[in-house]
């Protein structure tokens, strides 16, 4: 099967349900400090404007405003974390992993750069052969 013109997801109670429709980004994944206590790792997302986000249970999503220019959702009831906006943005970033999984409806969503790298954990490495970005919007040769 190919992939899914829509991507559907949630938060790990189910509390939280979501729907995307095309178009959406493929994937980024974040090595800051900020979403690495957030995720407990890194935070891998897609992101997706704001008008193709259906959501159902939105009165059980928290919002924790972790910059002056950001906010991130998570589930109030189990804690799952779901989404990461700018302020006053027209998109959404959804975190990869709330999405539902099944090996016969595959994503199609592929990983496409790494950003700030420079702030990465010592305990592991980067081997997928993806862009690496020591900041936001650097390019690599820049430092």
């Amino acid at each position: 099967m190919g992939k899914q013109d829509n991507l559907e997801g949630g938060c790990l109670c189910g509390a939280v349900r979501y729907e995307v429709a095309e178009p959406f980004s493929n994937v980024e994944v974040c090595h800051c400090s900020q979403c690495a206590r957030w995720t407990g790792h890194l935070l891998s997302s897609f992101t997706v404007q704001k008008n193709k986000l259906t959501l159902d249970g939105d009165e059980n999503i928290g919002w924790y405003q972790s910059s002056e220019l950001a906010r991130r959702g998570f589930c109030k009831t189990c804690g799952s974390s779901l989404f990461w906006e700018r302020n006053n943005a027209t998109k959404t970033d959804i975190l990869v992993g709330s999405l539902d999984r099944s090996s016969d409806q595959p994503t199609g969503l592929k990983t496409t750069r790494h950003i700030y790298v420079a702030d990465k954990g010592d305990y592991y490495d980067i081997g997928d052969g993806v862009v690496q970005f020591p900041q936001y919007g650097k390019d690599p040769e820049e430092g």
